[in-house]
């Protein structure tokens, strides 16, 4: 039987939310610490809706992405109540698929809740006068290092400054960590670390408007020819993310360079490290320039055929609008808020065991307002996959530099894709 919620109790709950809140099921689709985080925030949600059952399924990453494009294709057929969506991706639905996700100004979102948000999590889920998700967390990016690998090498991770100051450091720790590599990158499947250096460095695929292609452009060129220099001093060992998590277990690399969200993939996937990790700022290409990028950051969405639209926006707005919904995530698996009051929270500031007492978040959080906002458009897949070939033949020694590497990439990009090369 369906019960409703009435509207003082979702007044008092959630401030602008609509008038009525049914009960009934609603089903998340998510993947790895996102979708424990979700399922972490279900038990303070029915507290305040205990008629309304929250479901979460981790498909894993790329099989979410998957499933829920194939399903907008088909007209929302097998579609959850909710979606995660990442938010270098998000033009790919708004742009092919405008109807498959609810507009939630219609649910009550109004221009006060959406102000709760920093723009830079907004720009792609904000089209015209329709707001097609929520923001959930940020990825701003930190070093997380093993303490013990840079105390033996005699390495203060204060020291290092610029990525030149990295390479060093990381041909000491290796040495005097043998079976031990500075760091991981996803050479093969990936152009994170180039996009995270490239985000520090203010410069992106794509203009902020979306309507040029940038990648070719000198503060790029400058991230990925330091890249190519670190390969070639033989501090960087390619690793996916499963063959990561395995070193950090292992023990069998210093440092990874991730967005704030990592945290919590190396505290519960690696306990055993307890204590043994510290958190430090990105270095830059220059002693005085930028530390701060951002990598990854999801939103929520609600598709149009749900049919538990008001009960799923109630869950939105718990989970992602009030402190204690984002809280409760960064605490358990370290999902890092974009709810700016969330950053205010005592928690924030407190030390964290398993990172040796370092208050790892007001270090990590503390680079959100330098983020420079990168648009991923409706074309960042086109440009990842180009990019990324791109990259392996640069580093393998099949172009003369930097340049002309991202010249190439940029040409194709152009190809792919119709827009123009800034000049």
């Amino acid at each position: 039987m369906r019960t409703i919620l009435t509207c003082a109790a979702l007044a008092l709950a959630l401030g602008s939310a609509p008038a009525f809140a049914q009960s009934g099921e609603i089903t998340i689709w998510s993947w790895n610490i996102a979708a424990s985080s979700l399922k972490a925030t279900i038990e303070g949600f029915n507290k305040q809706f205990p008629d309304i059952k929250v479901t979460v399924q981790d498909l894993g990453n790329n099989p979410t992405y998957d499933k829920s494009i194939a399903g907008c294709a088909a007209g929302g057929e097998g579609l959850p109540d909710i979606v995660t969506i990442e938010n270098g991706e998000a033009e790919n639905y708004w742009s092919q698929f405008p109807d498959c996700f609810v507009d939630l100004h219609t649910l009550g979102y109004t221009a006060e809740d959406q102000a709760k948000f920093p723009d830079f999590k907004r720009t792609e889920l904000e089209v015209e006068d329709k707001a097609y998700a929520m923001p959930w967390d940020s990825g701003p990016v930190a070093m997380y290092y093993r303490r013990d690998f840079y105390e033996k090498a005699g390495v203060d991770p204060a020291s290092i400054k610029t990525w030149d100051d990295f390479i060093a450091a990381g041909k000491k720790i290796q040495e005097a960590n043998p079976g031990v590599k500075m760091t991981n990158a996803d050479f093969n499947g990936d152009s994170e670390f180039f996009r995270m250096i490239a985000n520090e460095q203010g410069c992106a695929y794509f203009a902020a408007d979306g309507q040029s292609i940038t990648v070719n452009q000198p503060a790029c060129v400058a991230s990925m020819t330091k890249i190519k220099e670190m390969n070639d001093a033989g501090i960087i060992t390619s690793a996916d993310w499963s063959t990561k998590i395995t070193n950090n277990t292992a023990g069998t690399v210093a440092t990874q360079m991730y967005g704030g969200w990592y945290e919590g993939t190396i505290r519960t996937e690696s306990p055993d490290g307890s204590g043994k990790w510290g958190v430090y700022l990105m270095p830059s290409l220059t002693a005085d320039g930028p530390r701060a990028a951002n990598l990854g950051g999801s939103s929520l969405a609600i598709t149009s055929v749900s049919n538990n639209k008001e009960a799923a926006y109630a869950y939105l707005k718990y989970s992602l609008a009030t402190n204690e919904g984002q809280i409760a995530m960064l605490k358990g698996f370290g999902l890092v808020p974009s709810l700016i009051s969330a950053l205010e929270d005592p928690y924030v500031s407190e030390g964290q065991p398993y990172w040796g007492g370092q208050a790892v978040w007001k270090d990590i959080l503390g680079t959100l307002p330098k983020v420079v906002p990168s648009r991923g458009t409706p074309f960042q897949s086109d440009a990842e996959i180009i990019v990324r070939a791109v990259q392996t033949k640069y580093l393998g020694g099949g172009y003369p530099d930097a340049k002309a590497a991202l010249d190439d990439a940029a040409s194709q990009i152009a190809s792919a894709t119709g827009l123009p090369v800034e000049e």
